[in-house]
C-alpha cells in the first residue's frame, strides 16, 4: 500500500459522510511531492499510514492533547509522537526550558553542567542506574547497551523476545528461525546471516523456553534483551513471575539483562517498568519520556559495566551531539514536573475511564475486543482472547482495526496507524477528551464490525 501511494498522483479525499473534517488533498498533494525526495515519501516507515491502507497525514502544529494537519484538521492525539509527549505537546515549562537554552547555543561538542543535572535526576529515580550515558536515540541505546554486555561478559551471543522491537540495528532485526529456542534469521535485507545467528529469539512470557534457550546455550550468552512491558507489538504485560525468571536465569548464568525501558521509561511509573515490578535490570535503555520530545537517550546501568565505556574502559561509543544541550533542557523540564508525582495518579484515572468506555462500546457493538493497559499506556486488540505474546497479537483481526482507526480518524481522533502499535495518553488529555474519544469510538466499533 505504502508504494502504491507513492506512485499515483494527487486525488481528492474519500467521502466522509457524517464527519466533520474538511478532507486532506493538502496532505495527499504533499505526500506526493514528499515521494519525489525520500523513500516511501517519509522518513519512518510506520508514518506512510501502510498498515492502515491510507494516506498519511502532513502535520502542520500540535497544543496540548490535540494535533493539527495541513489541511485545518483537528485531532484528539494519542501518538503523542509515539510516547514522548506525556505532558502534552508544546508544554510552556518544556518551551521556557528550550528557548532559554537555545538563546545560549544550539550545540557546543563539549561537556554542559545541563548533562550531570539531567544524569543525576536520572540516577535518582532508577535505582538500577548508577553511570549512565546521554545518547540520541533509543537505537543508539540498544546497540551500546549491546556492546558494553558483550565485552562485559566476553560472549557473543544474545536472547532477545519475538515481537520487541529494540531500534534498527543489525542484531535486532531478526525473527525466530526454523525452532523456538534457536538462533536467528535476519529480517532485513542487509543484515549479515552470520550476525542474526548470534540472536536466539524466544517467544515473550514463555518461562519454559527461555529456560530451554538457557540450557542449550549455557555459558554463551551475553545478554537477555527485553521490553519489561511490551510495548511495539501493541501492549503485552508480563505474566506474573516472568520478568523474575529473566533475572534469576541471568544471575545463575553471569549474563547481563538489559531492560529495553525507550517507551516504559518514565511512562509507566516515574522509575519506569522497574519501580512498578520490582526487578532491576544490570543495564537500562530509555528514551522518548527522558528526551522531552527532542532526542535524546539513554543508556545506563551498574558501574562496574558502564566503567567498560571509552575514555575509562575499552569499549568505544561517541556522539557530536550526544548530551545536546536544547534536548537536555527540556528532559529536565520534563522530568521535574513528573518528579512532582500526582501527574501519575490523574494519567492512571483518565487511562482507566478510557479502557472502561472502550470496552463498554465495543460490548455494545457486538465487537469482541480484548485491551491490555499498564498506566497509560494501552491497547485494544479486535480478538475474544487474552494477548500474552506476538502470536496472539498476529491472530487479532487485523482488518477489523483498520476499519475502527479509519473510521476514528474522521471522527477526529488520532490513534497510531498500526495494528501493532500503542495508545499513550498524556497529562493534557481532559475529560472532555475522553467523552469525545469514547463517543467517536461507539459509531467506530460498529464499523469495526461491517456495520
Amino acid at each position: 500500500m505504502v508504494e502504491y501511494w507513492a506512485r499515483r498522483p494527487p486525488v481528492t479525499h474519500p467521502s466522509m459522510t457524517g464527519c466533520t473534517h474538511m478532507g486532506n488533498q493538502n496532505s495527499l498533494d504533499a505526500f506526493s511531492e514528499a515521494c519525489r525526495y525520500m523513500p516511501g515519501g517519509v522518513n519512518s516507515p510506520v508514518r506512510a499510514f501502510g498498515g492502515v491502507d491510507r494516506p498519511p497525514l502532513w502535520i502542520a502544529g500540535a497544543k496540548g492533547s490535540k494535533i493539527f494537519d495541513i489541511d485545518g484538521n483537528e485531532y484528539i492525539d494519542y501518538v503523542g509522537s509515539w510516547g514522548p509527549m506525556i505532558l502534552g505537546h508544546a508544554h510552556p515549562a518544556v518551551l521556557a526550558a528550550v528557548h532559554q537554552a537555545a538563546d545560549q547555543g544550539t550545540s557546543f561538542g563539549a561537556p554542559t553542567r545541563a548533562e550531570t543535572e539531567l544524569a543525576a535526576r536520572i540516577t535518582g529515580a532508577f535505582r538500577s542506574i548508577e553511570k549512565l550515558r546521554l545518547l540520541c536515540s533509543g537505537t543508539e541505546a540498544v546497540m551500546t547497551a549491546l556492546r558494553l554486555a558483550r565485552a562485559y561478559t566476553g560472549r557473543d551471543k544474545i536472547v532477545k523476545m519475538a515481537g520487541c522491537y529494540h531500534g534498527h540495528s543489525d542484531s535486532l532485526l531478526v525473527v525466530a528461525g526454523s525452532g523456538l529456542a534457536e538462533q536467528g534469521t535476519a529480517a532485513s535485507p542487509g543484515v549479515p546471516e552470520a550476525l542474526a545467528q548470534l540472536t536466539v529469539v524466544v517467544p515473550y512470557n514463555d518461562k519454559e523456553l527461555l529456560t530451554q534457550a538457557f540450557a542449550k546455550h549455557a555459558g554463551e550468552i551475553a545478554a537477555v534483551l527485553v521490553e519489561p512491558v511490551a510495548a511495539n507489538m501493541g501492549v503485552v504485560l508480563p505474566e506474573p513471575g516472568y520478568l523474575e525468571t529473566i533475572r534469576r536465569l541471568c544471575d545463575e548464568q553471569g549474563t547481563v539483562l538489559i531492560f529495553d525501558e525507550v517507551i516504559t521509561g518514565f511512562r509507566v511509573a516515574f522509575g519506569g517498568a522497574q519501580e512498578r515490578y520490582g526487578v532491576q535490570a544490570d543495564l537500562t535503555c530509555l528514551g522518548k519520556i527522558v528526551g522531552g520530545g527532542l532526542p535524546l537517550a539513554v543508556c545506563g546501568g551498574r558501574a562496574d559495566i558502564m566503567d567498560q565505556l571509552a575514555p575509562l574502559g575499552r569499549v568505544y561509543q561517541a556522539g557530536t551531539l550526544s548530551g545536546n544541550p536544547i534536548a537536555t533542557a527540556a528532559a529536565i523540564a520534563t522530568l521535574d514536573i513528573l518528579a512532582e508525582g500526582r501527574g501519575y495518579r490523574e494519567l492512571e484515572s483518565a487511562a482507566a475511564n478510557l479502557e472502561i468506555g472502550l470496552a463498554e462500546a465495543a460490548a455494545d457493538a457486538g465487537v469482541s475486543v480484548t485491551i491490555n493497559r499498564v498506566g497509560s499506556l494501552m491497547s485494544c486488540f479486535f480478538t475474544d482472547r487474552p494477548v500474552r505474546n506476538f502470536e496472539d497479537v498476529r491472530a487479532t483481526d487485523i482488518a477489523a482495526f483498520k476499519r475502527f482507526f479509519a473510521a476514528m480518524l474522521d471522527r477526529g481522533i488520532y490513534l497510531a496507524p498500526s495494528a501493532y502499535e500503542a495508545m499513550f495518553l498524556s497529562l493534557a488529555h481532559t475529560k472532555q477528551d475522553i467523552d469525545k474519544t469514547l463517543e467517536a469510538a461507539r459509531a467506530s466499533f460498529k464499523m469495526a464490525a461491517g456495520r
